[in-house]
């Protein structure tokens, strides 16, 4: 049909059908057509008819000129009354109940004049309180958090003075006063015509799952997951509060010795257990203004307020102690670790906390490097070895990638025929710096960086580079490099080497590899991995330092050695003492039923040779027998 001016100017047989069977002409519904806002969207038009019932239309009106529109008119009264008789009546409350139902949330209005709250049905539900319950508001706020009471009452108070709309968020028991739970309130103050307060209208939503996931954000963003603890952005911000205050503070940094055996030994899980109850060891013994956190990895901190470098020390020693002396586990699976500890004083003359945390690393290295088990106080000198080390580490560096670092090879002697079988190289820089630096000068550091990775590979690449030459394949020359533990972990290392002889066209038979006692005990599996697969191929494998850590003869019976050097602690004395004597003879007789020749380092008398020849020892190495010369010099034509 079609409105213009306020009037039906035209319709057809349906719309008349639309009411007149029901007692009513198109002009006494008008009002509710009209009232349709103009566009494509369907709007829903409720009609209770004259005759009795309610008619359910869906309208659409199109503005056709500037004064009329067409109504397009669709009953749908039995498809609503089909809803109606499955849900109810259509109406507002249906409607609200709804999306209360879907969204979580509850309404309430409180008149303010005589105090009556009334709580919608869905709201009642969410408190678990059977619906048509009177509830008050006394009652209502016995269910309230202690805590939260005034908070609430304080925001209704000051919306009613400003007659501003407020929200807060509350906890609250629900009906079986056992269940806690959060909920995010909205509300409307309304006003009657002299401004005065009448109508609260009000909202109530369950929030608890997002609550708690906020606090647990909350949480993290300051605290370690893994121990609860600190974590490292709540550690660096405490520091800088610390030393910006006249007292300063002491910072403690701890470090669990060896940890990464108990990794490899036992797995990650182990080691996370560790790493949990070291956390609660040291935290047992801290005071309430000190500062436990982790800063990542095995690596602790430890912030004490106002306290001096001896209280410092006499803490951290105490640390070490304790820690030392607690198992760790359960009966069944127990575990001792020990710990290390640098310690630095920070105030106002630390430039900022990544000085600080410096500081007390360096002083941590220290503990390290004498023994572990101990805690050290930062002291200048500290800074200067290890610029120092720095300084020397940029030298090797640059060598590496100038081609300034040089070999030199040092004879190994057959001590029965006094022939050069084989050659160990010996890394040097020589840079044109002074001065120039052997490898106990510059190695230790570089076992600390990824850098002696590129040593070990720049070692076997020049090893099999000067195998190569002419003048070693016409002399057969054979020699030795020595590679470092930090190496062994890389499980591509030996088919590298392979590839690298393969390449040259150098038979596997005149390369060797040395790697200490200390690094075969540090890394069993990759030792084993690597020694078969060198040998398998034909290349010596030799445990260098045989005694001078804690390896046992197991370790020579189980891990696939061509050669064993003796340490050379027990070689030096060897024409004097009879006790290193017996060591080598026990030496030579396991390492001689093992199939392994033997192999005797500082050898530098004549006396010693005879003596270690003896003994039963085949090879030697030291001034006696030859001196170290330049690697470039031997092979040369």
């Amino acid at each position: 049909r079609a409105v213009r001016d306020g009037a039906v100017r035209r319709s057809n047989p349906a719309a008349l059908r639309l009411v007149e069977p029901y007692g009513a002409t198109l002009g006494d519904v008008l009002d509710r057509v009209t009232a349709v806002p103009p566009g494509a969207r369907t709007t829903t038009v409720r009609w209770p008819s004259p005759t009795g019932g309610t008619r359910w239309w869906d309208v659409t009106r199109y503005p056709v000129t500037p004064a009329g529109s067409l109504y397009v008119i669709v009953d749908e009264t039995a498809r609503y009354g089909e809803d109606a008789h499955s849900f109810g009546p259509l109406t507002a409350q249906w409607r609200l109940d709804r999306l209360e139902s879907m969204t979580a949330t509850g309404t309430w209005v409180w008149s303010v004049r005589d105090g009556v709250v009334l709580w919608s049905e869905s709201l009642l539900d969410l408190f678990k309180i059977p619906r048509g319950t009177p509830l008050d508001y006394t009652q209502y706020r016995s269910l309230l958090h202690p805590d939260d009471v005034a908070m609430i009452e304080e925001t209704l108070a000051r919306a009613l003075r400003t007659l501003e709309p407020f929200t807060y968020t509350h906890r609250m028991v629900l009906g079986d006063r056992r269940t806690e739970r959060v909920f995010e309130c909205f509300g409307e103050v309304f006003a009657d015509a002299a401004g005065v307060p009448s109508r609260v209208l009000g909202t109530a939503r369950d929030v608890t799952e997002a609550h708690r996931a906020r606090q647990e954000l909350a949480f993290l963003a300051d605290h370690d997951p893994l121990t609860g603890i600190a974590n490292r952005r709540r550690i660096t911000g405490w520091l800088a509060e610390c030393a910006a205050r006249p007292g300063g503070a002491a910072l403690l940094l701890v470090d669990i010795d060896n940890f990464k055996d108990i990794n490899d030994l036992r797995g990650h899980a182990v080691g996370d257990r560790v790493i949990r109850e070291v956390a609660h060891t040291i935290t047992a013994r801290m005071g309430p203004d000190v500062l436990l956190g982790r800063l990542g990895g095995d690596e602790f901190a430890v912030i004490v307020p106002n306290t001096t470098a001896g209280v410092a020390m006499e803490l951290a020693e105490k640390l070490c102690d304790v820690v030392g002396h607690t198992p760790l586990g359960d009966r069944v699976d127990t575990i001792r670790v020990t710990i290390s500890v640098g310690v630095a004083i920070v105030d106002g003359g630390t430039a900022d906390v990544e000085t600080a945390l410096a500081h007390a690393d360096l002083a941590l290295y220290e503990a390290k490097r004498v023994g572990r088990n101990r805690a050290r106080l930062f002291t200048p000198d500290q800074y200067e070895d290890a610029a120092r080390r720095v300084s020397v580490l940029q030298r090797v560096a640059a060598a590496l990638d100038e081609g300034t670092m040089s070999l030199d090879a040092q004879p190994i002697v057959d001590l029965a025929s006094g022939r050069t079988g084989r050659h160990e190289l010996l890394i040097r820089l020589r840079d044109g710096l002074q001065p120039d630096l052997g490898p106990a000068e510059f190695l230790p550091a570089a076992e600390r960086t990824d850098l002696v990775l590129r040593i070990d590979r720049w070692v076997v690449e020049r090893a099999v580079a000067a195998l190569a030459t002419p003048r070693a394949r016409a002399d057969g020359l054979c020699f030795e490099v020595n590679v470092s533990a930090r190496s062994l972990d890389d499980p591509e290392l030996g088919g590298w080497i392979l590839e690298q002889l393969k390449v040259a066209e150098v038979a596997p038979e005149r390369l060797g590899l040395e790697i200490t006692e200390t690094a075969a005990i540090s890394s069993l599996e990759a030792a084993r991995f690597l020694g078969r697969q060198l040998s398998d191929a034909g290349c010596g494998f030799t445990l260098d330092d045989f005694g001078a850590g804690f390896a046992s003869f197991s370790h020579l019976k189980n891990l696939p050695f061509t050669a064993v050097k003796i340490a050379g602690e027990f070689v030096r004395q060897a024409d004097a003492d009879p006790v290193d004597r017996a060591l080598i003879t026990a030496v030579v007789g396991v390492a001689r039923q093992l199939g392994m020749r033997t192999v005797a380092e500082h050898v530098d008398r004549r006396a010693m040779g005879a003596h270690l020849r003896a003994l039963g020892v085949a090879d030697g190495r030291g001034a006696l027998l030859g001196r170290p010369t330049p690697l470039a010099r031997l092979v040369r034509e």
